[in-house]
């Protein structure tokens, strides 16, 4: 069958745990309350997988033959994927739960779980994900506007943010204020900023490197 836009948009929960019997009733908790769920039985079979590019969050058991939870989440981070991460374990301890919350997990729970309480993880790791890919596709509209502008313009956006009135922005750069003036109204059309606050925002959310540099 195929899956309708909606489905594909729909938040989906990745579970991985080498326990056939528990990874599937997960799915089945999941399912029960109108959350999509995709299995899988190792973090090997998870990273051989695709990602799906939607909401979401992942399910993971800390202790699992080969790599574990904890290794799964060290590469996901290394790998810039910064997907939410519920985890469950049998044999958990303070120092492991310290370790998975400080890099990021959204909740680190022992079994056996109570269902509510999985899926209020589950809940608050969706809604996480969410945040986070409405702030990405923000940045992302900013850095592909930002590659529109001219070194020059580039310029000039940086100086505007850092406060700087238009005859100081002349006289740093070696152009006249005129000048400058046109540069300032090209970068407000193509950064669609419609007040110096907007722009000064847009600057913000650029990558750290883009800012250091002014240019695309």
């Amino acid at each position: 069958m195929t899956a309708t836009t909606s489905d594909e948009e729909a938040p989906l929960v990745l579970i991985v745990d080498d326990d056939v019997e528990v990874r599937t009733a997960i799915g089945e908790l999941m399912e029960s309350v109108g959350i999509k769920a995709v299995t899988y039985g190792s973090t090997r079979e998870l990273l051989e997988t695709p990602l799906p590019d939607r909401a979401g969050c992942l399910v993971l058991v800390v202790r699992m033959p080969g790599a574990s939870g904890l290794d799964l989440q060290q590469q996901l981070a290394a790998a810039g994927i910064t997907k939410p991460i519920v985890f469950l374990t049998g044999h958990g301890d303070i120092p492991m739960s310290v370790q998975a919350m400080k890099a990021g997990a959204v909740d680190f729970l022992t079994k056996p779980v109570r269902d509510q309480t999985l899926l209020d993880a589950v809940v608050a790791g969706i809604e996480l994900d969410k945040e986070q890919r409405a702030r990405a596709q923000v940045i992302r509209q900013h850095v592909e506007r930002f590659a529109a502008l001219t070194p020059r313009e580039g310029q000039v956006m940086r100086e505007v943010a850092r406060g700087r009135l238009n005859k100081q922005i002349a006289y740093d750069l070696g152009i006249t204020e005129i000048t400058v003036k046109l540069h300032r109204s090209n970068v407000m059309k193509k950064m669609q900023a419609t007040s110096v606050g907007e722009l000064i925002r847009a600057w913000e959310k650029l990558p750290a490197q883009l800012r250091e540099t002014g240019a695309a």
